[in-house]
């Protein structure tokens, strides 16, 4: 019964077979003829036990090789033909679809459209696997799996490569300048999305449903087709991370991979479940490992250009150092990446409990609530921070101006985490405690840069009597004001609202004693005849000249 439809089908004893494909040709008598190779396996079996040296099991073996040549062409036909239609993206979404069962119609305006592509990956994977499962139960697995490996291997290969993914080699990474290196990170942040949820998924979906009938040809055939080119992906971090100079300013994109394996993770570690592709797995937290070893090198480093720092010159108008600017922008940026941050200093030393104080940071770090780990590094970069100011405020002359240095950088530092993600890692109690710190500073300001004008005004100036006393008065107050004035007019206070409240507790302490000072005793020198050198400035031209101090800008 199996011979007339074998030797039709023969590619060796006729021309038609050889050079049509019976799958393509008539599906159902591609059918029929695996019924009938099915059934000439039982009637081998049959005659093996009836008697092992018959005739007909030489028959039997002759029409067995014949059909197995047939299918190991029908297998590579459909594989090399339906490139297009077994491509790991038309797989992906062919399973995708299979997932909607009471679909609204929305859904299925979705499904139409993906229709044709749908059932023509699916009649390919039906007919490799039919044809899967009647040569892996005749014996002739080898043959089905070699056609099947070299085929696929080329796709996923060739996917990988069309990725931009290529095996670079430590020194070719390590000669890479950042610009070229970059762009390659970019490159990888696609390939590792789409490699997951389409090429490794794709390929992983298909081989599972050709070769359904056995776990372990499925295992040992995805590992083989995938295990190079997944090796190759995410070994980039890696190579990256080992061979690339750790700097700061190449954090993020560290973070951008670090992220792109997290993300992935799941579905990594689902694709890739046999034990056969378990390096796989081991390589992509191999480079997780050694991205988290980067971040915390490139942390130290940070801190370490901090502290070295070492320009001693001032800045002008006691305004904000470029230093405070660059470590808070830096911060800020670095607060975006937080949740990862937090995973890869979980398990960080934290500094020592006295290296912290509480009365500077408002928050404790006791042991039965410690502060996480994130956070005390942040604070601690803060601090080394504000210890480097303080040395910079010492090379101000005028002491006034280092409190008004101070008071300025403090107070970008408050702004700047207000701002940002950064409030959430140190809470409202830490910025109130910083805040007061600019207050205590620009009070001190106030104080040794001012208080010599106050001074130089009477308490009461009713006491003032004589002629010659008032008019000793003004002019000792015309030259302190006006010295301090032109002083002070170099300062900058780039934040508008401490700019204002320096100026407002400046001018109460001042315009009100003097123009008490100027009505009650302008009238007593209004007949002396150099009025104009002593009573330079009305009441109103105090005010003016209080309320345009720092408008000077960077």
């Amino acid at each position: 019964m199996a011979e007339p439809m074998i030797m039709k089908w023969n590619p060796e004893s006729n021309t038609f077979a050889k050079v049509t494909s019976l799958f393509h040709e008539n599906r159902k008598e591609a059918w029929d003829f695996i019924k009938c190779v099915n059934n000439l396996q039982k009637a081998m079996h049959f005659s093996v036990t009836e008697n092992s040296n018959s005739e007909q099991l030489v028959r039997c073996q002759m029409l067995m090789q014949i059909a197995m040549k047939r299918l190991e062409k029908e297998f590579y036909q459909i594989l090399s033909m339906n490139r297009a239609h077994l491509d790991p993206e038309s797989v992906s979404t062919r399973s995708s679809t299979s997932d909607y069962d009471d679909e609204d119609d929305d859904d299925k305006i979705v499904i139409e459209s993906l229709s044709e592509v749908v059932d023509a990956s699916s009649i390919a994977m039906d007919d490799l696997k039919l044809i899967a499962e009647c040569m892996i139960s005749s014996g002739y697995a080898k043959e089905c799996l070699k056609i099947y490996k070299i085929i696929r291997k080329s796709i996923v290969d060739e996917g990988i490569y069309r990725l931009g993914m290529e095996k670079f080699s430590a020194s070719h990474i390590h000669k890479m300048n950042w610009d070229v290196l970059e762009l390659r990170i970019k490159n990888w942040l696609n390939a590792v999305k789409v490699a997951v949820k389409t090429l490794f998924n794709g390929e992983r979906i298909l081989c599972d449903h050709v070769f359904a009938s056995s776990d372990s040809i499925r295992e040992s055939c995805f590992s083989e087709i995938s295990k190079e080119g997944a090796m190759i992906l995410f070994g980039f971090p890696e190579n990256v991370t080992k061979n690339s100079k750790k700097s700061p300013d190449k954090l993020f994109r560290v973070f951008d991979m670090y992220t792109g394996i997290s993300d992935h993770w799941p579905e990594l570690d689902s694709i890739f479940f046999f034990d056969s592709t378990a390096s796989v797995k081991s390589q992509a937290l191999t480079s997780l490992i050694r991205l988290g070893e980067y971040v915390r090198t490139a942390l130290n480093e940070f801190e370490s250009t901090i502290q070295k720092y070492s320009s001693k010159t001032p800045v002008a108008g006691a305004g904000i150092h470029h230093l405070t600017i660059d470590v808070m922008n830096y911060l800020s940026i670095l607060a975006d990446y937080s949740n990862i941050l937090s995973d890869i200093l979980a398990d960080s030393t934290p500094p020592e409990k006295h290296s912290l104080p509480e009365s500077l940071f408002g928050f404790s770090d006791a042991e039965e609530s410690p502060a996480p780990a994130i956070t005390l590094k942040f604070a601690w970069f803060i601090l080394v921070l504000l210890c480097k100011l303080n040395g910079k405020a010492e090379h101000y002359k005028d002491i006034s101006f280092s409190y008004l240095f101070l008071a300025n950088n403090i107070q970008y530092v408050v702004e700047r985490v207000s701002t940002s993600n950064l409030k959430y890692l140190f809470g409202y109690e830490w910025l109130s405690k910083l805040d007061s710190k600019v207050k205590l500073f620009s009070s001190n300001y106030e104080r040794l840069g001012w208080s010599h004008v106050v001074n130089s005004l009477p308490k009461n100036p009713t006491v003032v009597v004589s002629p010659e006393q008032v008019k000793e008065v003004f002019i000792n107050f015309n030259s302190l004001f006006d010295q301090a004035c032109r002083k002070h007019s170099l300062c900058i206070v780039a934040d508008s609202k401490l700019s204002d409240d320096i100026k407002a507790s400046i001018k109460r302490k001042i315009a009100p004693a003097y123009r008490e000072l100027f009505n009650v005793h302008s009238t007593t020198l209004r007949n002396n005849r150099n009025l104009r050198y002593v009573i330079k400035f009305a009441p109103e031209d105090v005010e003016y000249r209080l309320s345009n101090l720092f408008f000077r800008t960077v």
